[in-house]
């Protein structure tokens, strides 16, 4: 599994959601620059020291990021008022990538609670 799997993946979907992410790509790329790209539960997905920190999704009528962890969202609570989410999930538009800061808390809230 690696980053031509989530090229794959992302060359399958339509404009402007692969733009949307690509650009959330970067933005998690940009906090574990050292990750793993791959494919998880047939999603892209980043890897640190063999676990998943964080993965996104495209489907019919928005993006999601996927924390693999449902603690990381309610940790997260006061930051994500104004999304839709799932217990696993965050939705956002298909036009409009998530904030970098908010990918940067995410991500990172995921690391810690893998003790990293």
């Amino acid at each position: 599994m690696t980053a031509a799997e989530v090229d794959a993946y992302l060359a399958e979907v339509e404009e402007p959601k692969r733009r949307t992410l690509e650009a959330l790509r970067r933005s998690i790329r940009a906090v574990v620059p050292d990750s793993e790209e791959c494919i998880s539960y047939g999603m892209p997905a980043f890897r640190v020291r063999g676990k998943v920190v964080a993965g996104f999704a495209a489907f019919k009528n928005h993006l999601a990021y996927l924390p693999h962890s449902g603690e990381v969202l309610t940790s997260l609570d006061d930051r994500l008022a104004g999304y839709e989410r799932t217990s696993g999930s965050l939705h956002f538009a298909v036009d409009e990538p998530l904030p970098d800061d908010l990918v940067r808390s995410l991500v990172e809230a995921k690391l810690e609670l893998l003790g990293r």
